[in-house]
């Protein structure tokens, strides 16, 4: 479920994104053919191809292209959430016929705030900007169940112990851009995220004779 759960956060993220870079290029085509600087614009663009291709050729390279630091950071963040919350952790064995087994741990808060369908990351400073404050969570066990212990590929006979959580996140959503029309609008809103912390327990050998 959790993996379901960012391909579509991934997903909504994508298409978000998309959705400010046209409207972002529809308003700059409007704005470009309304300045009556149509001419010097297109002079502009093409030194720069110039340049561009000059310093390619000199140095043997590609041409320069600019890219924003929202993509280094969504590779950071690929990688964060690959080594921190989608691998499965493989426990050892716990001492102990009747030995209790709980849920010890709770996703964290910003497992949760990943985990949110809305991403308010992205956007343009000053263009389309939305931020989260005064954020609040509930955070409550929903399922602790541990099955019979069984042979699993690459990790042996163990135990799947189920640990199900149900998020509830309160904040403020608050959408600001100061150009071409300046707007702020907030808004309270509450939003519902089930968290999987699922483990595997290495299931005790057989007793050592005496």
């Amino acid at each position: 479920m959790n993996e379901i759960i960012r391909k579509g956060h991934g997903m909504a993220r994508l298409k978000t994104f998309t959705k400010r870079m046209v409207l972002l290029l529809g308003i700059s085509l409007v704005t470009m053919t309304n300045s009556g600087c149509w001419f010097w614009n297109l002079h502009l663009l093409d030194g720069f191809t110039t340049v561009a291709l000059n310093y390619s050729q000199f140095w043997s390279t590609t041409p320069l292209i600019p890219v924003s630091p929202y993509y280094s950071e969504l590779i950071e963040d690929t990688y964060h959430e690959e080594e921190r919350y989608e691998k499965v952790p493989i426990l050892d064995p716990v001492e102990g016929e009747h030995a209790p087994l709980f849920c010890l741990d709770p996703p964290t808060p910003d497992e949760v705030i990943r985990a949110l369908p809305d991403s308010a990351a992205g956007g343009m400073s000053f263009i389309a900007e939305t931020q989260r404050n005064n954020v609040r969570m509930v955070i409550e066990l929903i399922v602790d169940r541990v099955d019979e212990c069984k042979f699993y590929p690459l990790a042996g006979p163990a135990r799947l112990h189920h640990c199900h959580y149900k998020c509830t996140v309160y904040y403020t959503k608050t959408i600001r851009s100061e150009w071409p029309v300046p707007f702020e609008h907030s808004d309270e809103t509450q939003d519902v995220v089930y968290v999987d912390h699922d483990h595997l327990i290495r299931c005790a050998g057989p007793a050592s004779p005496q």
